[in-house]
């Protein structure tokens, strides 16, 4: 299932301390500039790579990409 969430509701997960993984797909040298806590870096390229970095299948995945600075 896929479903769009908020920054509020991603704020208020991670406020609670639930469990998921948390992507970030931006490009490395952005993501090293700043990223959420928590957050494994994914660039959008490389997203055939997911399958390695969140071995879990069954767990809940957020994925994320901001503007780049």
């Amino acid at each position: 299932m896929t479903r769009n969430i908020s920054r509020e509701e991603l704020k208020e997960k991670m406020d609670r301390g639930e469990e998921f993984f948390l992507v970030d797909t931006l490009e490395e040298p952005y993501y090293r500039h700043s990223h959420l806590p928590g957050a494994i870096n994914i660039p959008v390229e490389q997203i055939g790579r997911a399958p390695e970095a969140i071995p879990d299948k069954g767990a809940e995945i957020v994925v994320y990409c901001m503007d780049p600075p």
